[in-house]
């Protein structure tokens, strides 16, 4: 065993781990931005966070993993919301509540995310291995829905289906907030498209919608008038329907 090797042994243990995997890939991202990443070899990571090879393969099987360093938290993080549902909630907000909980993971790391998503779109390897963790987020949600539509004819392939416009509504909202540089309204971005999806998919939208009434209403008010009044206005309009709880 070498000294550096010796050296990492404590590292096996207590709350050094997460600063050893954050050290790995703030090492990783310095030198995938100066090098590039093909020019970058494992050996050069360990050499900059000062750790052995073998640190580096306790938390990343392959280079193209510290580059996704999270999904696997958040995909276990979205198995256990999908299971944590009574049954009874619309099976389509479920799973785009579920996907939310991947685009807050990379809201919360906003820098990292922009690089990431720059360094990504230039090499052709790291886009494929996206596609890869792309798919098992699709995977989870297209495995809940079949099990909630199992009693319907159609219920392999509306799951499939739905699975796949929830990857595609998140990913349109990712894509639009990172290429603002992080910017942008995520919460926004994500509320519109999931919006999209549940008002297209959803049975329960649907039937909501049905039942609502096309009258519209318009009000006219001074510039000047306040709030308070103005939807006292839109009350009275309304009748007794604008009271009800």
């Amino acid at each position: 065993m070498s000294d550096k090797e010796e050296q990492d042994q404590p590292m096996n243990d207590g709350p050094s781990k997460p600063a050893m995997r954050e050290a790995l890939v703030a090492a990783a991202f310095e030198l995938f931005l100066e090098r590039g990443f093909e020019q970058t070899t494992v050996d050069d990571i360990v050499s900059l966070a000062g750790v052995g090879r073998r640190s580096f393969f306790r938390y990343f099987p392959a280079k193209e993993d510290v580059v996704f360093p999270d999904h696997e938290r958040s995909l276990a993080e979205m198995t256990e919301f999908l299971e944590s549902g009574s049954g009874e909630e619309d099976p389509v907000k479920h799973a785009c509540d579920a996907a939310r909980l991947v685009l807050r993971m990379y809201a919360e790391q906003p820098s990292f995310s922009v690089q990431r998503y720059r360094l990504t779109r230039k090499v052709p390897g790291l886009r494929a291995y996206e596609l890869s963790v792309v798919w098992r987020y699709e995977h989870t949600l297209a495995a809940y829905l079949r099990d909630r539509f199992a009693d319907r004819p159609d219920g392999p392939l509306r799951a499939d289906v739905i699975a796949a416009a929830v990857v595609s509504a998140h990913n349109h909202a990712l894509r639009t907030w990172l290429r603002s540089g992080g910017e942008s309204d995520w919460v926004t971005e994500v509320d519109a498209a999931m919006a999209f999806v549940t008002g297209t998919w959803s049975e329960r939208s649907a039937e909501t919608a049905e039942g609502e009434s096309d009258e519209v209403v318009v009000l006219v008010a001074s510039r000047r008038a306040p709030l308070w009044r103005m939807v006292q206005g839109i009350e009275s309009a309304l009748g007794d329907d604008a009271r009800r709880p």
